[in-house]
């Protein structure tokens, strides 16, 4: 059986998410290791926005909730994934499902991570721009490339002020805008001392080898090398997200099907876009565990 599970990133969370976790057994440490974080009453709070958006929400939300769901189908599909993937925040637990550390330091990582960003961001008002149907080449300075989706789509990251000045321009030379509900110039510059601190924190943290490769968003290639794991899951904070790299490496992998395993449909649409010969689904496609299990073996093994 071969398939893929690719970890979705801040953006996609909503307070109706993957029902079923709460009535899972096996989802209840994660959950509750998260909710040390974010609060029990998590759940009912996500119907503000602004606490849904809140950089110090969303990213232990994304990775608690992800390994949480994570728990419950590792036993039910029995067979490891052949690569993992995770885009930004997802990366932390894309790491942990591979077993490079586990679900307590996945989510302490992702409070502190969200910490010196907050702190790096701070006393600016920054955000990011999705852009498609140009290159990236024709989206001038000061805005940087964040996010490398495609050859013609890619998040921006910068000042609100230049990425508002950009809109008008951009849409004019037929691009399509689309602003994220990402609060901060995530993967910019704008980030360098969040990869200084974040750096600092996994130099002092033990991490495993890896049961299978993980695609990381600062080289975009696979690998299993420890030191690599380390350096890759700090830079990517500050420097651009390979994303459509990472989705090759997957795909160069042979596997069979794709699985999106967070809230949300993003990345499936992306990977649907790029490679539709390989069937993706996302979690948020399935009402119960074991209709997502049944799915992932059927194709898995075609």
């Amino acid at each position: 059986m071969s398939y893929a599970l690719l970890f979705p990133g801040q953006g996609s969370q909503h307070a109706e998410m993957l029902p079923w976790l709460d009535s899972q057994a096996a989802a209840q440490p994660a959950l509750a290791n998260m909710a040390q974080a974010i609060g029990t009453d998590w759940r009912t709070r996500l119907q503000d926005p602004n606490f849904l958006h809140a950089n110090a929400i969303a990213q232990p939300l994304v990775t608690g909730t992800a390994l949480a769901a994570w728990a419950v189908l590792q036993p039910l599909l029995k067979t490891a994934p052949a690569i993992v993937a995770g885009y930004s925040v997802g990366e932390l637990p894309a790491f942990a499902c591979a077993g490079v550390f586990d679900v307590a330091a996945a989510l302490s990582l992702a409070t502190q991570r969200a910490t010196t960003m907050d702190r790096a961001g701070a006393g600016a008002v920054t955000g990011l721009l999705s852009v498609s149907g140009l290159p990236a080449e024709q989206v001038a300075a000061p805005l940087e490339c964040a996010i490398r989706l495609g050859p013609m789509h890619h998040i921006f990251a910068g000042r609100r002020i230049d990425l508002e000045a950009a809109e008008p321009l951009l849409t004019a030379a037929g691009a399509q805008c689309k602003w994220l509900e990402v609060r901060l110039a995530s993967h910019s510059s704008w980030m360098a001392a969040a990869s200084v601190e974040v750096a600092a924190l996994l130099q002092n943290m033990p991490l495993a080898a890896p049961d299978c490769p993980l695609a990381t968003n600062y080289s975009g290639s696979a690998t299993r090398r420890v030191e690599v794991l380390r350096r890759d899951l700090a830079q990517q904070i500050s420097h651009t997200v390979e994303w459509a790299a990472c989705m090759e490496a997957v795909a160069e992998r042979g596997v069979r099907c794709v699985l999106e395993l967070g809230a949300g449909h993003a990345l499936a649409k992306l990977w649907a876009q790029r490679f539709p010969e390989i069937p993706v689904r996302s979690l948020e496609d399935f009402r119960s565990p074991e209709g997502v299990a049944a799915w992932v073996q059927r194709h898995a093994t075609d």
